[in-house]
C-alpha cells in the first residue's frame, strides 16, 4: 500500500477548501429549512458523520508512522471514520492510545457519534493544523 510522508500544501489548501464548500452548502440547506427544525436537526448529524469520513478519504495514505497512535487528532479521526463504516458506535483500537479528555470531540468507547456543525469546524480545524505539522 501507497504510504505518503508528505502533502503538498495546495492539495491541504484544495482540501480545507473544499471542506469550506460543503459547509457553507449545508449551511444554506440549514437557512431554506428553518421552518423544519426537526427535520434540521435529524438531518445534521447524518451530514457531518459523513463529512468525517470524507475529510479522513481525503488523506486516506497518510503514513501511518508518521501519524503515531497517541491519541492525536488524526487518530481521532481515523478511528471515528473506521467506527462510521461499521455503524455509529465508537469502536476501540488497541493501537490508538485515544484519551477522550484530550480528542477534540471527547467520545469515548461505546459513545453513539452524532457530530453537529460546530463539532465538526473544530474537528476539521484541529485536523488540518495537525495534518500540516506533521506533513509539511
Amino acid at each position: 500500500m501507497l504510504d505518503l510522508s508528505t502533502y503538498a500544501q495546495d492539495y491541504i489548501d484544495q482540501r480545507r477548501e473544499a471542506v469550506d464548500a460543503q459547509v457553507a452548502a449545508y449551511r444554506e440547506v440549514a437557512a431554506a429549512a428553518s421552518h423544519a427544525p426537526a427535520a434540521l436537526h435529524a438531518f445534521e448529524p447524518v451530514f457531518f458523520n459523513n463529512m468525517v469520513i470524507a475529510l479522513e478519504n481525503s488523506f486516506v495514505y497518510q503514513g501511518r508512522a508518521i501519524e503515531g497512535r497517541d491519541g492525536n487528532v488524526l487518530n481521532e479521526v481515523r478511528l471515528l471514520t473506521e467506527s462510521l463504516h461499521r455503524g455509529t458506535t465508537l469502536i476501540c483500537d488497541r493501537e490508538i492510545r485515544l484519551d477522550p479528555d484530550r480528542t477534540v470531540l471527547k467520545y469515548r468507547v461505546g459513545d453513539e457519534i452524532a457530530v453537529r456543525e460546530a463539532d465538526f469546524i473544530a474537528l476539521a480545524k484541529a485536523f488540518f493544523a495537525e495534518l500540516e505539522d506533521m506533513y509539511l
